[in-house]
Order: C-alpha cells, then structure tokens, then sequence
C-alpha cells in the first residue's frame, strides 16, 4: 500500500481533476462495475456502501446500500462521511451528484467507452485508493490477456452479429459502446454498428434485414435467454445456422474487470459460430 498520508491526484473519465490530500479510506461506490474495479485492485476492505445490483464479488453483497440507478439516499451518504464517491458517468443521477460535490465530497467518474479504460480506471483507483502498486499489475496482466485474444481471435473470418441487449423491447449497442470493440477484437462485425444512438430501439423487421450470421443475447425476458423468438425465422442466417447464443450480461453489460471473461467467452462463441457456418458451405 502507498504512503497511507501522501497527496494524490488523477484525472477520471470526463477529464475533471479529482485530487485528494492523502489515499481514500471511506469510499461509496455508485455502480456495479466500479465496486468491482475497486475490489480488483484490493481495496474493497476501504468500502464503506454500494448501490443496488453490487453483488459481485460475494463480500460486496454485505454492504449497505445507500440507492441505485435512479436514485441516492443523498442523506445516508453525507452521515456516513466518505473521503470519495467513484459513480458511472452514466448511470447515476446527476442532480444528485452535484448536491454530493457541492458538499465537499471527492467524486470520481467512471466511464469506460474502449477496452483500455478499463485498466486505466484500476491504476487511477489505485492511486486514489493507495494501491497504486497492486493496480498497476492487476492492470498489466489485464491488458496482456486481452491482447492475447486480439492476437487469436482478431483476424479470424469476420461474421455478422447482432447483439442483443434486451429481446422485450429489443435493445442492441452501436459502434461507440464498449462491447462493439469486444466484438470486433473477435473478429466479428456488428451489424448495427453505424445507427447513432448507442443503444438504439431497434425492429425484428430491421434485424432480418441485416440478415446476422450470429445473435448474441446478454438477456431477455423470454425462455433460452431471450433467443427463443428468434427461432421462427427460418431463414435468418444465424437461426439456419443455429448461432444463437446466450452470453453472461453481467459480464458484459457492466464495463468492469469481467469485461475480459466476458470477451473470451464472446470470442469463443463466435468461433464456434464460424465452425457451424462451415457445415453449410
């Protein structure tokens, strides 16, 4: 751990200056994936609360929780007396936050958009938090794992995917979200990937239309993952075939440290998408 009293300073995801007189030791963490980057780099034990749906590792499940998405029991936090709150640019109440900063409490924002933010967002954490040392290396072996599967899966025969969020209302990423170069690091080319909103609404009559080799659900509310609806459409490409796979959202959705679990097993999904593809050729 660095010196417990030094002054540290980084610059987090929307390029504010988050500056602290010495390493955080009561921090809140305002989303999943940040409470999952903090404990990556060790220092979950510094955790003082979560939000809603923090439930990995299983130690982050008995903290207290002081609001979700939509809303922060703004009165919690302020008694509890963090010395940093680390919050998702996008997925916590703004309003709310600037009541917190107004206060007087450091916030950094976590915001990953490529790969490479994510073990970006473990050195500046362990810089805030005084683990500088162990973030650095968790952040190394991190970027040599992803590069690794760059280096198997990146050049391999590129195939059409569509990636499904949610079946009900069928949601889908464009090309600015994170998992639309998880995709590409895979070889794989989302079929979608040009709409300008960067997670777009979009029809069953669009996606047949595309014609996708491979649908990917991270979740849905209907059987086998949300997939199930698609299996009436005889001839898209991806139900012929029958590459429809279901993928871990939490894995996914959240830009965290299981990002790289998630991406390999993405990457090997789509490898076996290629293999059936061949049967028919």
């Amino acid at each position: 751990m660095a010196n417990a009293l030094a002054a540290v300073t980084v610059t987090d995801d929307t390029g504010r200056t988050v500056r602290l007189s010495k390493p955080a030791q009561r921090i809140i963490s305002l989303a999943p994936h940040t409470t999952e980057l903090i404990y990556t780099i060790g220092a979950g034990s510094q955790l003082a609360a979560v939000t809603s749906y923090s439930d990995y590792p299983a130690e982050a499940k008995r903290l207290p929780i002081v609001g979700d998405f939509r809303q922060i029991d703004l009165e919690r936090v302020l008694a509890m007396k963090p010395d940093l709150l680390v919050v998702w640019q996008g997925g916590n109440p703004q309003k709310q936050l600037e009541r917190l900063k107004r206060a007087g409490i450091p916030v950094f924002y976590s915001d990953p958009r490529r790969l490479s933010d994510i073990p970006d967002n473990m050195v500046k954490l362990g810089i805030l938090t005084g683990h500088e040392v162990a973030a650095r290396k968790k952040a190394v072996q991190w970027t040599q794992a992803m590069n690794r599967l760059k280096k198997q899966y990146g050049k391999r025969s590129g195939v059409r995917v569509f990636y499904q969020v949610s079946d009900s209302p069928l949601f889908t990423l464009n090309g600015k979200h994170i998992v639309n170069e998880a995709i590409s690091l895979c070889g794989g080319t989302n079929i979608f990937a040009d709409l300008s909103i960067i997670a777009p609404n979009v029809s069953i009559e669009s996606v047949i239309a595309k014609n996708p080799e491979v649908i990917v659900s991270s979740k849905g509310l209907g059987t086998s993952n949300g997939l199930s609806m698609w299996k009436r459409f005889k001839t898209v490409d991806a139900v012929r075939y029958g590459n429809l796979f279901g993928i871990n959202s939490d894995w996914m959705d959240r830009a965290g440290p299981r990002m790289l679990a998630g991406t390999e097993m993405l990457c090997k999904k789509l490898e076996e998408s290629r293999k059936n593809i061949r049967k028919f050729h």
